[in-house]
């Protein structure tokens, strides 16, 4: 059995948005998956964005937001699975007075994002 946790993972600021890399390809000997737990202050926003040759699920898991998928949005709460093809252009919107706390699967998963990316992660803490 092998556990990550998120204090423990790779991290990533963004927007007012705190992205954790709990599964990394390779990772655990996994490769077809890249597993991340995001938190949103209020009123942040993730850069919109999209996986061309990935598809992915956020399941949010507190909060409540406006998930943007192409040219839909609609809100989204606790419990709520929001399935994202692979290219389409993509971002979530903490619409609550609370923070958004969501989980996103990727298959196959991302490539690290180069340094000066947006959405490079850093050492655990930084």
């Amino acid at each position: 059995m092998h556990i990550a946790a998120a204090r423990e993972s790779p991290r990533n600021e963004r927007a007012g948005q705190i992205s954790y890399l709990l599964l990394a390809s390779g990772q655990f000997g996994s490769t077809r998956m890249a597993i991340t737990m995001v938190h949103g202050d209020p009123g942040s926003e993730q850069p919109v964005h999209s996986h061309p040759e990935a598809e992915q699920v956020y399941v949010v898991v507190a909060g409540t937001g406006l998930m943007r998928v192409n040219h839909e949005a609609l809100d989204v709460g606790p419990g709520t699975l929001v399935f994202i093809p692979p290219g389409a252009k993509h971002s979530i919107l903490n619409t609550g007075s609370v923070p958004l706390v969501y989980v996103s699967a990727t298959s196959p998963p991302f490539d690290m994002p180069a340094p000066e990316s947006v959405f490079s992660y850093g050492p655990p803490g930084e």
